[in-house]
């Protein structure tokens, strides 16, 4: 039996583990995850600040106790588990309607012909769920993907096909390239948001799966839209996985040029793009091929940009008031919230020089948990924040599992700042980034 301090000790190492989790690739969360001592691993199941992915990689290589422990966190959702949302959701809704029996008759369907109806009324993913609860005979995962490759299906009818189509992980990874379908078209993203919130795919799975290029591109970069979309903490590790695909880039802005100029014709995935940027193997013009809207706003958000100047005693005195905490969270929040709204700081900055470490990478220790749906109302600090984080993480440490258990056994006990905590890790020189 733990004694109350050891309980304490675990709760807390949990806590930063999962923050630490979530600027992780896959392999290295895998890794640390079967690193942890079992009293710890029930707290990081149980933890209400664990990415999706994270979620995931626990409910794909966990066993049992961890599914129960994952199942009983009220903090996830969408994954495929008891009382959450999920396949058995969807099973459970009402028959075909009349109108659609008369037209498609009561079945069974062969997979040709299922796969015929779906693409007729693929339009939005209710009709497409309702028509694989009709009988049917087992989808050939041959000639499902046959068909998708010779004609991409309706986005609707691919979501449902993940949801309720009993797809292999592997079938649902190559029905997530979309050809030229078109990316005006009604909600083309659902379907790479719904892989990543019912667990099928992690968000480095989709970064390396989604096709063409330019659609992984704008995935980090969704305009706000009713119905499903990316959350925040969605859409955050997102981004963090697009920016790893992108980091061979560096901040070559000839790179980052052949990047706008080919990604919108580009038929591959992000990551086969970027290795033949990197290698200089693509034609000297693209292929041509149609606009692609939103597609430079979202590369420019990705790109590397120059540190904003500093200047203005405001403002390093803010800086300075990161690394002394008040005497209350309230307070300090309060603080951190009021710089950010006049200019004084950025994500960046909170990232640099807020002190502990834990708390810079905590939004709820400088941003506040306030009633909102994404837990926090302003997006544009908690980007910048993890962007930074991403950076700092890639520089000092890159994916080499061990250094990152390092940085997990120092952080919950660390006083420092995350550069700080970096520095000591790798015993090398300041990766902050500033003179």
């Amino acid at each position: 039996m733990p004694t109350a301090e050891e309980d304490r000790t675990s709760r807390r190492r949990a806590w930063c583990v999962a923050h630490l989790l979530r600027h992780a690739p896959d392999h290295v969360v895998a890794d640390l995850i079967g690193r942890l001592d079992a009293p710890t691993r029930k707290y990081l199941c149980r933890d209400e600040w664990l990415s999706a992915s994270t979620v995931t990689l626990l409910l794909r290589l966990g066993g049992e106790e961890d599914r129960q422990y994952v199942a009983r966190n009220p903090h996830v959702v969408g994954r495929p588990l008891p009382g959450l949302p999920g396949p058995a959701r969807y099973a459970a809704r009402p028959g075909p309607s009349p109108e659609l029996l008369r037209e498609v008759g009561p079945g069974p369907f062969g997979t040709a012909e299922l796969i015929a109806l779906l693409r007729r009324h693929g339009r939005r993913p209710r009709i497409p769920l309702t028509l694989l609860r009709m009988p049917h005979e087992p989808l050939d995962p041959e000639t499902l993907l046959h068909e998708h490759a010779r004609d991409p299906l309706p986005p609707s009818a691919v979501e449902a096909l993940l949801l309720a189509g009993g797809l292999t992980r592997e079938v649902g990874r190559a029905l997530l390239d979309a050809g030229r379908q078109d990316t005006s078209g009604y909600r083309w993203y659902r379907p790479a948001v719904r892989a990543v919130r019912m667990g099928l795919l992690t968000c480095d799975e989709l970064v390396a799966h989604v096709a063409p290029a330019h659609r992984t591109l704008l995935l980090a970069n969704l305009p706000e839209a009713k119905g499903l979309r990316w959350s925040l903490p969605e859409w955050t590790g997102m981004r963090t996985a697009v920016a790893r695909a992108l980091r061979p880039l560096r901040d070559d802005p000839r790179l980052w040029a052949e990047l706008r100029r080919h990604a919108p014709s580009f038929p591959g995935t992000l990551p086969v793009l970027v290795a033949r940027i990197v290698r200089g193997t693509l034609p000297a013009e693209p292929a041509g091929g149609p606009y692609v809207p939103g597609l430079d706003p979202a590369v420019t958000s990705l790109a590397p940009r120059a540190a904003e100047p500093v200047g203005g005693v405001e403002r390093e005195l803010a800086l300075a008031s990161l690394a002394v905490p008040m005497e209350s969270v309230q307070e300090d929040i309060r603080w951190v919230r009021d710089c950010l709204a006049r200019g004084l700081l950025t994500g960046e900055d909170v990232i640099r020089h807020k002190a502990p470490a834990c708390w810079a990478l905590d939004e709820d220790h400088w941003l506040g948990d306030v009633n909102h749906p994404d837990r926090h109302d302003w997006a544009a600090p908690v980007l910048a924040a993890r962007a930074e984080a991403d950076r700092l993480f890639a520089l000092a440490i890159g994916a080499d599992p061990d250094a990152w258990w390092r940085v997990a056994q120092t952080l919950p006990d660390f006083a420092g700042t995350l550069p700080h905590l970096l520095l000591r890790v790798t015993e090398g020189g300041s990766v902050s980034g500033r003179s």
